[in-house]
């Protein structure tokens, strides 16, 4: 069975062993809901059952009905949350996993030169910002916006984007 990763456990949050969460996911309602259920990475046999979650700032407050005490949630530290395969549902058109863009090859529209490789998603506010690694190692980010993001092509993991000015450090 496959798993993906949707949180990695920061601290503890007070004495009765909620802790809080960095979000590795576009899709936190859904998956701190009342109920579900999430595993510890590299360890799918711990099963956490959520109890509660609310938002605080960037981050999540979650409470897991397996974990009553600040001492147990102390353990989790460091730790990544991860979502089975079957637990995740099919997305609408236009919509995508960030496994999905993860490793994309990013193609100008214009010229249908390579730009890079997606190495790592953002997600600053109002859109996600996307790290483009070059070939030669350098990085440069990207906004997922229209005017940047013209065509996703998941089948054949390529992004295709023209380029605002100033956007790519070109020599």
């Amino acid at each position: 069975m496959q798993f993906y990763d949707v949180a990695r456990i920061l601290s503890t949050h007070g004495l009765k062993g909620e802790v809080k969460v960095a979000l590795i996911t576009d899709f936190p309602e859904e998956r701190f809901d009342l109920n579900k259920k999430l595993a510890i990475k590299n360890d799918p046999e711990t099963v956490l059952t959520v109890r509660k979650s609310r938002p605080f700032k960037q981050f999540w407050l979650i409470q897991f009905n397996e974990i009553t005490d600040i001492n147990s949630a102390e353990k989790l530290i460091g730790k990544t949350l991860v979502v089975s395969e079957q637990n995740q549902h099919e997305l609408p058109a236009g919509s995508y996993y960030y496994r999905d863009i993860l490793g994309c090859d990013v193609i100008d529209n214009q010229s249908g030169a390579n730009l890079g490789q997606i190495t790592g998603i953002e997600t600053p506010g109002a859109n996600d910002v996307w790290e483009i690694t070059e070939e030669n190692g350098n990085e440069y980010l990207i906004p997922y916006i229209d005017q940047v993001v013209k065509k996703i092509d998941v089948e054949h993991k390529k992004v295709f984007v023209e380029l605002l000015e100033g956007l790519r450090n070109e020599d």
